[in-house]
């Protein structure tokens, strides 16, 4: 097994130094997130900007990137959900997922994170429900 990094995992790691930089200088969090949203094409970039204006519409998350993909933190800047294009890592679907922050605890067993390749309305209002039980 290889010890040495991807050029994704490279591409990452250098993502996360920039974000903790601009942070750092009180840079515009949210045109970074949506400088990341743009530099994808298709699917990926349909899928973040429907989660951006979902997440934005309702919740009061700040926008943000974390590895180099759009994140929401909470009022501490804790990432709660974060988006994940196919393309980035060339896999077959983008990802939603939620972190600890997030409150979706449901008993002793719950899924974190969604497969996505496209949001209907339907997936639109259960993704609006997920947002709002992790931000209550």
């Amino acid at each position: 097994m290889s010890t040495a990094f991807s050029k994704e995992e490279k591409a990452a790691m250098r993502a996360v130094v920039a974000e903790a930089k601009a942070a750092q200088v009180d840079a515009d969090l949210e045109a970074a997130c949506l400088a990341a949203i743009a530099e994808m094409s298709g699917t990926d970039q349909e899928l973040a900007e429907t989660l951006h204006r979902l997440v934005k519409d309702n919740t009061d998350l700040g926008a943000k990137t974390w590895y180099g993909m759009p994140a929401y933190a909470n009022a501490d800047g804790k990432v709660v959900v974060f988006f994940q294009s196919a393309a980035k890592f060339k896999v077959r679907y983008a990802t939603i997922g939620f972190q600890p922050d997030a409150n979706l605890d449901e008993g002793n067993f719950w899924p974190t994170s969604f497969a996505v390749n496209t949001l209907t309305d339907a997936d639109q209002k259960q993704l609006v429900e997920l947002l709002e039980k992790a931000v209550s």
